[in-house]
């Protein structure tokens, strides 16, 4: 392991498609959503340790998900748990993150990457990071992770890319497309030259505060006033101003889709965002006929197929002639839907908070 490569694990989301599962208080990347023994943010900080040394993995989160980040990662030094004290999007937080590995190390090259998503081909994942971060340790560069699409999906973004290449299996990026429509998704599997887009970032610590400064002037004159702060019991207090003075907007909006060096890998090590409960479905062991229950001993399925299912485990459910529908309980919420609905659990947390404010939330 170099001592120059860094990890920043994406941590701060709130999980609303996971509801009511996911809460605010308890959100998605840490909860065991998948019946492993660890949650996907253990997980994710396991992968990171086989990679870079442990001392240069930071998680980058929101204020009031310290404690629960502390209790899941134990060991951590203060110093890596990196908090944001206003959701902001991810293209703030990134900046402070390596703005403040800036100051730690003038010459770093930094993997950043969500810490709820599902890795099941370690080995791979691994070879890929590290490949990506010997790249752009030598160019000025910014690096996206695509993966091969197996079906027309209308939750992924997707990444087109042509034939330049900077190295071998590393392609200059065309165009991003945030969730076609099935129509369009459909024609970009058949051009052959797209893939979903992974979420997962490797750059030099100098190509994205560069990036910063041509695309995102504002944010990167806010976060260039920390210099010399960072790593200081004097940051904190910086923070907390300069947060309120950033814009929301996305890494991917903000930089990745205007920089002109951005370039893709095409990549297979068994990814899934996890981003709804038809994708822990796919992924799920199921019965002869198709159910997927997470805890099978409490349930009985009666004339009933296609199901995902996610109760407690102290209940007895018996569901009877129920087909292709998503039931789930937790925290006092009992949501069934049919699974063709599974991309608007988001507008249902909405209503339910418009109706009922916080407390289901």
């Amino acid at each position: 392991m170099k001592n120059n490569q860094y990890a920043l694990i994406l941590a701060g989301g709130i999980g609303s498609r996971f509801w009511p599962v996911s809460r605010t208080t308890y959100p998605k990347q840490f909860l065991d959503i998948l019946g492993t023994g660890k949650s996907l943010i253990q997980n994710t900080y396991d992968r990171f340790t086989q990679i870079v040394p442990k001392e240069n993995i930071y998680i980058l989160t929101n204020e009031s998900y310290f404690d629960l980040v502390n209790q899941q990662i134990p060991g951590l030094h203060p110093n890596q748990i990196i908090g944001e004290p206003v959701m902001r999007n991810t293209a703030p937080c990134i900046a402070y993150g390596c703005f403040k590995i800036k100051q730690l190390c003038a010459n770093a090259t930094i993997v950043v990457a969500p810490s709820d998503h599902l890795i099941l081909d370690t080995p791979a994942f691994i070879s890929t990071i590290k490949t990506s971060l010997a790249v752009a340790e030598q160019n000025d560069c910014l690096i996206t992770l695509g993966i091969q699409p197996s079906r027309p999906d209308t939750g992924y973004g997707y990444i087109q890319y042509n034939n330049d290449t900077l190295s071998e299996n590393l392609f200059k990026v065309k165009t991003f497309t945030e969730k076609p429509t099935l129509e369009i998704a459909e024609s970009f599997l058949l051009s052959g030259d797209f893939l979903w887009n992974a979420g997962i970032f490797i750059w030099s610590v100098n190509s994205i505060i560069h990036a910063f400064n041509t695309h995102l002037p504002d944010i990167s004159e806010i976060f260039t006033e920390g210099n010399g702060l960072y790593n200081t019991p004097s940051e904190k207090e910086f923070i907390q101003a300069c947060f309120q003075k950033c814009t929301n907007i996305s890494i991917d909006y903000g930089v990745m889709e205007k920089a002109n060096n951005v370039y893709v890998m095409p990549s297979e090590f068994g990814w899934s965002d996890l981003g709804t409960w038809a994708s822990i479905y796919e992924l799920a062991h199921k019965d002869d006929v198709g159910n997927a229950v997470i805890h099978p001993d409490n349930v009985v399925m009666i004339e009933s197929s296609n199901c995902m299912v996610n109760v407690p485990k102290d209940k007895l459910v018996i569901l009877q002639g129920l087909h292709d529908f998503i039931v789930v309980e937790a925290n006092n919420t009992l949501m069934i839907s049919p699974k063709a609905k599974e991309q608007s659990v988001k507008q249902v947390v909405a209503d339910v908070k418009s109706k009922y404010g916080s407390k289901y939330i």
